[in-house]
């Protein structure tokens, strides 16, 4: 199975006050932090809703799922099989992601934007997103029938300066 790997990059960053993904932690952009993260998981880590990568679909401002809609067409016309994703502000990921999440779709219970998406479903995402209702990651994940895995690893959640600077401090 081939897993592209998506960071998801294209959020307004209104808690944390700035762009997210360019506040340094360990002398590093969280986005640098997240895609080496998700590396080891995946054959091929793309950047989703900035400048330069991939966009989100069917426009920005769709949260999570714009994401990774965008992520799953990237996806498909690519050739893989499935997408793995992981939000900007996971800078941790644990060693057996992939275990966990396999087979697809499943998503960690705890953060449910770390998930692990067929490609083969994206007709149902496009659905979603195009009825605009309801646009939670856990609609989707019950739409596709995906599973919620729990997990003792917690991924830190960077909603805030402060969130940033207890991390760093860990």
């Amino acid at each position: 199975m081939r897993t592209l790997g998506a960071v998801l990059a294209g959020g307004r960053s209104s808690r944390f006050g700035s762009d997210k993904a360019l506040a340094m932690l360990d002398r590093r952009s969280l986005l640098d932090h997240a895609s080496a993260a998700l590396q080891p998981h995946c054959d091929t880590v793309v950047v989703i809703g900035r400048d330069g990568g991939i966009a989100d679909w069917p426009r920005p401002d769709m949260g999570p799922l714009g994401g990774i809609a965008g992520a799953l067409i990237q996806a498909a016309d690519n050739g893989f099989d499935q997408l793995l994703t992981a939000p900007v502000d996971c800078v941790r990921l644990p060693d057996d992601l992939r275990a966990l999440l396999e087979p697809a779709p499943a998503f960690l219970e705890t953060q449910p934007v770390i998930g692990l998406w067929p490609v083969a479903s994206i007709n149902d995402l496009r659905a979603i997103l195009e009825d605009g209702h309801d646009l939670a990651v856990r609609a989707y994940a019950r739409r596709i029938g995906a599973r919620a895995v729990s997990s003792d690893f917690v991924p830190p959640n960077i909603n805030s300066v402060a969130d940033l600077d207890r991390l760093a401090g860990s």
